[in-house]
């Protein structure tokens, strides 16, 4: 099966960083939180990805092209140009990376690697910005029980401020960053049929919008709820709240030895 990340936004909501690199390829304890994702799902035995790419895709492509030479220890020879590497491991990935046009939207960037796909397999799609502790093994299979064309995982968001409780101007109750109303969102991490890229209509059409509403109309698309750790990477803040808990030694997405 095929794992799709869409890695060719913009991420204007990331510009400290993303001014001069992919978001996908913004660091969380060194490495891309690209490798990250990729790592979940190969924790899971998927191997085989397609990555989405847009803005600044040739950076995406040096990374994946110098992977080994970026994760090893190496001497160079000068005289010889001969380098060897120490202390490396190269992940059992196969890599397509496809450019997918600067402007295109979610929907539009799913379209464009339509050939990549096997028209009777299902694939996975996610975001190239969020991390999880998801059962992707799980999902998969749920997807396969149902019948449906579409599977996305269902999450509750996490919250971002503490919440209190004001009775005539005095606090009488605080919680720390309270897990929203119990409504479930979007987490990324779908399961799709080829198929379902008959409703993307071009490079403008956003996934989120006409191909999901139809879907829902339809009662095609069913929600796997997830309920460990799921984090997005759109502030500065969440970037650095996902490489604290990475330093810790205890971030809960490192779900791989």
């Amino acid at each position: 099966m095929k794992v799709v990340i869409l890695a060719g936004g913009l991420g204007s909501r990331l510009a400290e960083e993303t001014s001069v690199r992919p978001k996908p390829l913004v660091e969380i304890g060194e490495k891309p939180i690209l490798w990250h994702i990729m790592n979940i799902y190969a924790h899971h035995g998927l191997n085989d990805f397609i990555i989405c790419a847009g803005y600044k895709g040739y950076m995406l492509k040096e990374y994946f092209v110098n992977l080994f030479l970026h994760h090893s220890d190496i001497t160079v020879d000068l005289a010889t140009n001969a380098i060897e590497y120490h202390k490396g491991s190269k992940p059992s990935w196969k890599v397509t990376i496809v450019d997918t046009g600067m402007n295109s939207m979610t929907g539009g960037r799913i379209r464009r690697i339509r050939e990549h796909l096997n028209p009777d397999e299902p694939f996975c799609m996610t975001y190239g910005d969020g991390v999880a502790n998801i059962d992707i093994t799980s999902e998969i299979a749920f997807h396969r029980s149902h019948g449906l064309k579409a599977t996305m995982c269902a999450v509750t968001p996490p919250g971002r401020f503490g919440a209190t409780n004001i009775e005539n101007d005095v606090v009488t109750a605080f919680i720390e960053k309270p897990k929203g109303d119990g409504q479930r969102i979007n987490g990324g991490f779908f399961v799709l049929h080829p198929s379902v890229i008959d409703l993307i209509e071009g490079d403008d059409t956003i996934w989120e919008a006409g191909p999901m509403q139809w879907l829902t109309s339809n009662k095609q698309l069913a929600a796997f709820r997830h309920d460990g750790f799921w984090q997005p990477m759109d502030t500065l803040r969440e970037r650095h709240q996902l490489e604290e808990l990475w330093s810790s030694g205890k971030a809960p997405w490192k779900i791989w030895a």
